[in-house]
């Protein structure tokens, strides 16, 4: 009998969606092990938050009111003494912004391994076999860790939220935070530009990636997306080259998107990108490269060059295509 302890994601005052997807993975290890599932959430609305994790097969709800958002001292602290509260055997945190962060260090504190990146995990005969993506997402991978107990975080967008309304308490714990160890702290946020457009939001995206070659064939994009109504978006190197800002990227240092239809161009399917869009109604791919690992997630697939397949979309849908 092993217990388990997930960590919440959130952020400006609202839970992240890998929060819900935390528990689901989590009473997935306990049902294995026979034991009970604690959800715990440090910081921000902690009442708030905990009410909202009490979601069916969780067990108890831990809250840690300390500050208004995510600290890594706060975090390392808070969890090492829930772990030891609730004796879990397994630390399951998000393979987030924030998880990615603290993480290590909670792994390192309690000296315990750490597996990251998972997509799957089973626990049997008191060996941990996660599954992780190697190559690019061209290849999975089962690691198998039989020295417990475990600090483990998972992709988001790689189980089903958690959802009805459970019986679990929710309490306050008795985490005594050592001020003297916190270092950082937070003291705003800075908004990216880019206007007004929420691409999370958005039924319909086109999404540009390198294929695209050249910040001046961006024009044969926006050609598209004017004549089929779409909102425009893009894999990160698109933003890292300053050619769209960073409110129109999607993937795991992006936004994560669910649009009825999401057309990716150019854009070979890398796992920080498929993170933020495998969730989309319908994906629809375009690449040069036939083992492309995007056509792996996509619905339907062109084999083919974007320069003409686009122009050939655009003319059907009754637009005009410029010369790039």
């Amino acid at each position: 009998m092993s217990n388990v302890l997930v960590v919440a994601d959130h952020r400006r005052g609202e839970l992240r969606d890998v929060s819900f997807e935390l528990l689901t993975a989590g009473r997935q290890v306990a049902d294995a092990t026979g034991g009970d599932l604690h959800a715990a959430v440090v910081s921000g609305d902690v009442e708030e938050f905990g009410d909202q994790l009490n979601r069916e097969g969780v067990d108890a709800v831990h809250t840690v009111a300390n500050g208004e958002e995510f600290n890594h001292d706060v975090y390392v602290q808070a969890t090492e003494a829930l772990a030891a509260d609730v004796d879990a055997e397994f630390i399951v945190l998000p393979n987030s912004v924030n998880g990615l962060d603290y993480a290590p260090a909670v792994a390192n504190r309690l000296d315990r391994p750490y597996v990251s990146d998972v997509i799957d995990a089973a626990y049997d005969g008191g060996v941990l076999e996660a599954t992780r993506e190697m190559y690019g997402s061209k290849v999975e991978t089962t690691v198998e860790v039989a020295d417990g107990p475990f600090v483990v975080s998972i992709r988001p967008g790689e189980w089903p939220a958690a959802e009805g309304v459970g019986d679990a308490s929710v309490e306050a714990a008795d985490v005594d935070i050592d001020d003297s160890q916190v270092r950082s702290t937070v003291t705003g946020f800075e908004e990216v530009g880019g206007g007004d457009v929420d691409i999370a939001d958005a039924e319909f995206l086109v999404s540009i990636g390198r294929g695209i070659e050249e910040e001046e064939n961006l024009e044969l994009i926006e050609a598209l997306v004017e004549a089929t109504g779409a909102t425009m978006s893009s894999s990160r190197p698109i933003v890292d080259n300053g050619w769209l800002p960073k409110n129109r990227q999607v993937g795991q240092s992006g936004k994560q998107v669910t649009p009825k239809v999401y057309l990716a161009i150019g854009i070979s399917g890398a796992v920080q990108h498929v993170a933020g869009m495998k969730n989309a109604e319908t994906i629809i791919a375009i690449n040069t490269d036939p083992n492309a690992p995007i056509f792996d997630i996509a619905d339907y697939g062109i084999v083919g060059d974007l320069f003409d397949v686009v122009p050939a979309l655009i003319e059907e849908f009754g637009g005009d295509a410029p010369n790039v």
